[in-house]
């Protein structure tokens, strides 16, 4: 993403060669205004055409029209999973790859909506898929591909605390925090996971080792955490501050403790 690009403020002042090149797929949205006035439909048929894959397109569009919603995030959902039905029935895993790297912003959250969508992965594959677009350095991606794969993760809880886990001692910030935000017992556009909701305590393994996380994006994250779960178990996420607090001063730890404390009479 080009940090220097700052944005407009409104879709209405997006400039027209940078809404072209944004639809053409060859330059990255920098801000949520310019991310939401990407043409989906324009792009994809110029992602199609330009690799050569035309005949996708119908199919494609027919996922698209028979939304009884259409929003951003709807329809990436469906651009993404026509491409992976085109993939699987003409054989083009080819066509993956090139979406996975793709310059646009837009078109790797087609990408993520291949592997979350696609039945032909356990949860554990999907993760190890998706860890690249968890990584990603546009914030539009890295929301997709947690949104991708959490039907999965609350389906199968277990194994994907067990494999999340160890994310939580990822190098990466992003990996790390994907970890917290994927599993949040109540998160953000999405269905809840009942069973963090009734039972927090499974998500220890997830947030106990961010308790300290220097990132300020995972210090966020692991404060909505525990505040989600505090709206069911409030007792528990006092609790947990409170030993938090006992065995650790860090500035850090204050933080989320604050963060997650927000909605809850001490």
């Amino acid at each position: 993403m080009n940090e220097k690009r700052k944005g407009a403020r409104s879709a209405k002042d997006i400039p027209e060669e940078i809404l072209a090149q944004l639809n053409q797929g060859t330059l990255e949205t920098v801000n949520l205004t310019e991310w939401l006035a990407v043409d989906q439909k324009v792009l994809l048929a110029n992602l199609l055409k330009q690799t050569g894959r035309s005949a996708y397109l119908p199919p494609v569009l027919e996922n698209i029209d028979a939304l009884k919603k259409q929003t951003v995030n709807t329809i990436s959902e469906a651009v993404g999973m026509g491409i992976l039905h085109q993939v699987l029935q003409n054989n083009d895993e080819g066509f993956l790859q090139i979406i996975s790297g793709h310059p646009s912003d837009m078109v790797r959250c087609w990408a993520a909506y291949t592997i979350g969508r696609n039945r032909e992965l356990n949860i554990t594959e999907k993760l190890d898929k998706i860890k690249i677009f968890a990584a990603d350095a546009h914030f539009g991606v890295r929301e997709i591909s947690w949104m991708a794969v959490r039907p999965d993760i609350s389906a199968h809880l277990d194994e994907s605390l067990l494999v999340l886990s160890a994310w939580t001692k990822n190098e990466n910030e992003n990996i790390r925090r994907f970890a917290s935000e994927s599993t949040r017992p109540r998160g953000v556009w999405c269905a809840h996971i009942d069973v963090l909701k009734q039972n927090p305590e499974l998500g220890l393994v997830i947030v106990e080792p961010l308790k300290s996380d220097p990132a300020k994006y995972v210090q966020d994250s692991v404060g909505n955490w525990l505040n989600d779960a505090g709206k069911s178990k409030p007792d528990f996420v006092r609790a947990l501050c409170e030993k938090w607090q006992k065995e650790n001063s860090a500035k850090q730890t204050v933080y989320i403790v604050k963060k997650a404390m927000r909605n809850i009479i001490r």
